[in-house]
C-alpha cells in the first residue's frame, strides 16, 4: 500500500492557527477532495475536530481518527491509538493508497516513521500568523514534480504551488 501526505504549507511553514486553515483556496481544496476521494484518509483527533460538523467525517472516504483517547466519540470514523494501527487498517482493508492529512503532530510522526512514498503539498507563498506548523523535512530525500501553479485572483488570496513529492529509492 502506497502511503501519502497531503498537506497545504505556507512559506513559513504554517498550516493552520487556533485549529482552522488561514486561508480560503477553493482550487486547492478541489485538489485535496479529487485526491483523496475514495481513499483512506488518517488524522489527528484536533485535525478532525476541526472540519465543520456538516462534512464530518469527511464523505466519500473511509476516516480514520488517531486518539490516546479510547474513549473518544470520533462520529462515524474509525478510531485507532496510533500510526501502525491506522495504516493497518487501511491495509487490511485492501487500500492501495491512504492519505495522512494531518495536523501538525500526524506529519510529524509519519515523517520521523520513515513510512511516507508520497507528498502532495501545496505551497501557499505568503507568511500568514498560525500556530501549527508542517515539519521540515530534507529535500534531497524527494523527487520533486510541479502539479500546477496558481495565481492569486478574486478566489485566492495567495498565489500558490502545488507539488509531488516522490521519495528517492
Amino acid at each position: 500500500m502506497r502511503v501519502s501526505l497531503i498537506a497545504a504549507v505556507a512559506d513559513n511553514g504554517v498550516i493552520g492557527k487556533d485549529n482552522d486553515l488561514v486561508w480560503s483556496l477553493p482550487d486547492d481544496m478541489s485538489f485535496f477532495k479529487a485526491s483523496t476521494q475514495g481513499r483512506h484518509v488518517i488524522m489527528g483527533r484536533r485535525n478532525y475536530e476541526s472540519i465543520p460538523h456538516k462534512f464530518r467525517p469527511l464523505p466519500g472516504r473511509p476516516n480514520v481518527v488517531m486518539s490516546r483517547n479510547a474513549d473518544y466519540d470520533s462520529e462515524g470514523a474509525a478510531l485507532v491509538g496510533s500510526l501502525t494501527e491506522a495504516l493497518d487498517l487501511a491495509r487490511e482493508a485492501g487500500e492501495s493508497e491512504a492519505f495522512i492529512i494531518g495536523g501538525g503532530q500526524i506529519y510529524t510522526m509519519a515523517l520521523d516513521a520513515d513510512v511516507v512514498d508520497t507528498m502532495y503539498i501545496t505551497h501557499v507563498h505568503g507568511e500568514p500568523e498560525g500556530d501549527a506548523f508542517f515539519p521540515e523535512f530534507d529535500r534531497g530525500n524527494w523527487e520533486l514534480t510541479v502539479i500546477d501553479d496558481h495565481p492569486a485572483d478574486e478566489r485566492h488570496k495567495f498565489h500558490f504551488t502545488i507539488c509531488k513529492y516522490d521519495r528517492k529509492s
